[in-house]
């Protein structure tokens, strides 16, 4: 049996329903409905950052603007780079690593060093499409090593004279200057970066990016004015961080156990995504689209829907706080005697 799930991007999903029969979730609160004051304490702005100040600049500044306690970025951006930088505010802090994970889309302007035909330009750059080897800069963050990051699509924008303008989406930690180098270096000219923008992290464009001065504009305007339109309009709930990664909706009667930590049962699972792989990290959610815990699959979709009992996911982290839906379980000692597992009361 399967359900129709949309995302706030407007995506469709396919969603296995696991029991049909599950009473209906009549608690909590739909991410669309927080106030201004929850989103500030648990929520994300996407900043557009400028080309100057490094991205702990930047985050400082926002952190200011608002007057938050706890801020963090997913995924460092150049000083010379602008573009879509996540903000993560108050317990969304905690979800930056899901942000860093991300894929990301890049507007890239190249320069050539010496001319070359465009059609061989265009046939060199086409080989760096799918899989590639990469050799992190000497000034990185990381480990200087080999590794493969994959580019999904590289797309030449325009090319006038020495300069080439593209976008490409690609694997987190990919190195746009290092990919120019290459390019260069596989023409015979040899090539540099000159300009970068970040235009999406993971489902985030700059469509929704922000610029610094609005931000500030807007958190002024709400507490002078009382109006929150503006700001509101900015704040996204923590839940589109985990947008990119596979669901498993909880029964209402077995939320509160997992913000206690305890592990979803089999008998827990309202519903779930489909082809989901057995050790995958999920986000496990109410069926008001509220983030209920981080957590790694114990078995594979299709065995949870065929399996009666079990452990269906390992909860890893919680973000919902106990309380917030009614306890409709007991504890029970297994056994052994050396863990709990709860027992849900329907």
């Amino acid at each position: 049996m399967r359900s129709w799930r949309r995302s706030s991007t407007g995506c469709a999903n396919v969603l296995l329903i696991k029991d049909p029969d599950a009473i209906p979730d009549k608690w909590g609160k739909r991410p669309s409905d927080r106030s201004i004051g929850e989103l500030l304490e648990g929520g994300v702005i996407i900043l557009d950052k400028p080309s100057g100040p490094t991205s702990h600049q930047a985050t400082a500044w926002v952190r200011d603007a608002l007057k938050v306690d706890r801020v963090g970025h997913g995924g460092t951006l150049d000083p010379y780079v602008s573009g879509v930088l996540p903000i993560t505010l108050g317990k969304a802090v905690r979800l930056t690593d899901v942000v860093l994970s991300s894929d990301k889309e890049y507007i890239c302007l190249m320069r050539l060093h010496a001319d070359r035909p465009e059609a061989r330009v265009r046939e060199v750059m086409s080989r760096f499409r799918g899989k590639i080897y990469q050799l992190p800069p000497v000034r990185s963050a990381v480990k200087r090593q080999l590794r493969i990051r994959t580019i999904k699509e590289l797309e030449i924008l325009d090319i006038e004279g020495r300069d080439v303008l593209f976008r490409m989406s690609c694997d987190a930690g990919t190195y746009v200057r290092t990919l120019c180098v290459d390019i260069g270096d596989l023409l015979g000219c040899g090539a540099n970066m000159v300009e970068l923008r970040r235009t999406r992290s993971g489902k985030m464009t700059e469509a929704r990016a922000n610029s610094l001065q609005d931000i500030r504009d807007a958190y002024v305007f709400w507490q002078q004015n009382g109006r929150g339109e503006w700001l509101r309009g900015m704040l996204l709930p923590l839940e589109v961080l985990v947008e990119p990664l596979p669901k498993v909706v909880v029964k209402a009667t077995a939320v509160d156990a997992v913000c206690h930590g305890a592990d979803l049962n089999v008998s827990g699972v309202h519903m779930l995504d489909e082809d989901i792989r057995k050790n995958a990290l999920v986000a496990m959610m109410t069926a008001r689209g509220e983030l209920i815990a981080l957590g790694r699959m114990s078995m594979s979709t299709s065995k949870v829907m065929s399996a009666s009992s079990g452990r269906a996911v390992e909860t890893v982290r919680v973000f919902m706080e106990p309380g917030h839906y009614p306890r409709m379980w007991k504890y029970s000692t297994d056994l052994e005697g050396m863990c709990q597992s709860p027992e849900f009361v329907e």
